[in-house]
């Protein structure tokens, strides 16, 4: 037997249970699945860190829009403002570090 403790995917459960195993889950609240998708990030943050992948990077968006629906949001309001941040703050892309103002 081995304990997670640790939120899931929606159909981990089926996909155990195809593999012939067996699990036991608890399905809680919105404020206790809060806690568990912000240990998640933690996890998925780690793992893109440490695997730089593609696959790792959609697990994190993934967590990211579980926690903005969690508080009401869905994915098109999270890129909207996404997309608004970007037109009035621009991105990440020309790699500009600041060091100081005077």
């Amino acid at each position: 037997m081995k304990v997670y403790d640790k939120l899931i995917r929606d159909r981990i459960p089926e996909i155990i249970e195809a593999s012939g195993s067996k699990y036991e889950v608890e399905v809680v609240s919105d404020e206790v699945a809060l806690e568990y998708l912000y240990k998640k990030l933690g996890e998925e943050v780690e793992e893109l860190l440490s695997d730089k992948n593609l696959d790792e990077i959609a697990d994190v968006m993934e967590v990211l829009f579980a926690i903005g629906k969690k508080y009401g949001y869905s994915e098109k309001e999270l890129m909207d403002k996404r997309n608004q941040k970007n037109i009035s703050r621009g991105s990440f892309d020309k790699n500009i570090i600041l060091k100081k103002t005077y």
